[in-house]
């Protein structure tokens, strides 16, 4: 395992194009994962440690967010994972800049619709209008570390012990099934004035965070 660490800090991947987008893929659906699991911790602390809320808007716990952060960090860092200080950094500004971006555009777009406010949480030290914080930057920056070198080597690994086809077909199901959850909450349900994902478990007991 050592080796195959070494190897893959020191030499470029040589996976074919339809096996690095399943590896994509992985990544992905991971990261989205890691993002719902981290927000599902940090508002149960940032409520006073009394209730758990569901974040995201999918019925999968998988939030968008994160995901494209995810992609983003992978393109901008990888080339650089020899320095762990220049993936922190990458990660830290492209996460901060995305975050900020997609709030502002949130709120601009959707008449004060916020889907978080550092205005009102607990350690949100340097907040800049409610979009993006110190804590949150960092975190980033930290969560671009673990992609780099510990979920993206997991996931060629990966590649190098599951049958192409299968490995494929594995990470394309998964992006398929969120991707469908996506739409459905977005637009379908929406088109169709039919119930989302917040409504059926809001009625079922979930508890959601309300920003002003």
């Amino acid at each position: 395992m050592k080796k195959y660490y070494t190897n893959y800090i020191n030499q470029k991947p040589n996976f074919d194009k339809k096996t690095m987008i399943a590896i994509l893929g992985i990544v992905l659906v991971i990261s989205g994962i890691f993002g719902f699991i981290y927000e599902f911790i940090f508002y149960y602390f940032n409520g006073g440690m009394k209730v758990f809320y569901y974040r995201g808007g999918n019925f999968l716990p998988w939030i968008n967010i994160y995901a494209i952060g995810a992609i983003g960090i992978y393109y901008l860092t990888f080339r650089f994972r020899k320095n762990p200080l220049k993936v922190f950094l990458y990660a830290l500004i492209f996460c901060g800049f995305l975050e900020y971006i997609s709030g502002f555009l949130m709120y601009e777009i959707g008449d004060g619709f916020r889907c978080w406010n550092y205005n009102t949480e607990i350690l949100n030290f340097g907040n800049i209008n409610g979009f993006v914080c110190l804590r949150s930057v960092l975190f980033f920056g930290f969560s671009g570390l673990l992609l780099i070198y510990l979920i993206v080597p997991f996931c060629f690994y990966l590649a190098t012990k599951i049958d192409k086809k299968l490995l494929f077909i594995i990470s394309m199901t998964l992006c398929f099934v969120i991707l469908f959850d996506e739409i459905y909450n977005l637009l379908i349900a929406r088109l169709l004035s039919l119930p989302r994902a917040s409504d059926i478990y809001k009625k079922i007991g979930f508890h959601y965070v309300s920003f002003k």
